[in-house]
């Protein structure tokens, strides 16, 4: 006869083989793919930048999210908007003051607490700033679309600091890990690109379609 400690251990081991096989269950278990048509249509008329989500993907362990963003050209560094002004109720985030000394960013700048992006650049060309810090930031709320649909909970702002300044063509691809400040300077024509955004703390909204694709 099994001791109360065996029998215990082997409650936990068949739950364990439960849990997974309810999250085999779950996550996609087909090829998806997007048409051109698809993304051509979420690039119709955006505003002079945007962000879309086509797609969020159940992957079990983790979810993926697919999104086109387009970025229309710039000619100067955009100026650093204070918390206040984007929203009086806003949280703030990063840095309350840049460093002395500190390289200047782009004004609107952002970075992800988990969720590290991919970006696959289709057409145009531009200049990325990558690394520093957010200074004067405010955390994404958390029913706005991006802690919703793309990118879960974010901090904007300024970026100062330490920065990498790399000019990007179509074809060229970017990683950028979760946790590191990133944004656009210097955009000599518009730029459009495929996102590709695994959410390892499944924060983003389970089984979300882009309405402009259903």
């Amino acid at each position: 006869m099994l001791g109360s400690k065996q029998f215990l251990l082997g409650l936990a081991g068949v739950a364990g083989l439960m849990a997974t096989t309810v999250m085999a269950e779950a996550q996609q278990n087909t090829a998806t793919v997007f048409p051109k048509a698809q993304i051509d249509q979420l690039l119709k008329t955006p505003p002079s930048f945007y962000d879309r989500t086509l797609r969020i993907l159940d992957m079990g362990f983790y979810q993926l999210a697919i999104a086109v963003a387009m970025h229309e050209p710039t000619k100067t560094v955009a100026p650093a908007i204070s918390a206040a002004a984007r929203d009086p109720k806003a949280v703030s985030c990063g840095l309350s003051k840049a460093p002395a000394g500190a390289k200047v960013g782009p004004g609107d700048g952002i970075t992800h607490d988990d969720t590290t992006e991919t970006y696959v650049m289709i057409s145009g060309s531009g200049t990325l700033a990558t690394g520093g810090q957010i200074v004067n930031g405010t955390r994404s709320a958390p029913d706005s679309e991006t802690s919703k649909y793309l990118a879960g909970p974010s901090c904007v702002g300024a970026i100062y600091g330490n920065l990498i300044i790399t000019k990007v063509a179509p074809g060229d691809v970017v990683v950028i890990p979760a946790g590191v400040p990133h944004g656009w300077i210097n955009v000599t024509e518009k730029v459009t690109y495929l996102t590709i955004r695994p959410d390892p703390k499944k924060v983003l909204q389970h089984g979300y379609v882009n309405p402009a694709i259903k």
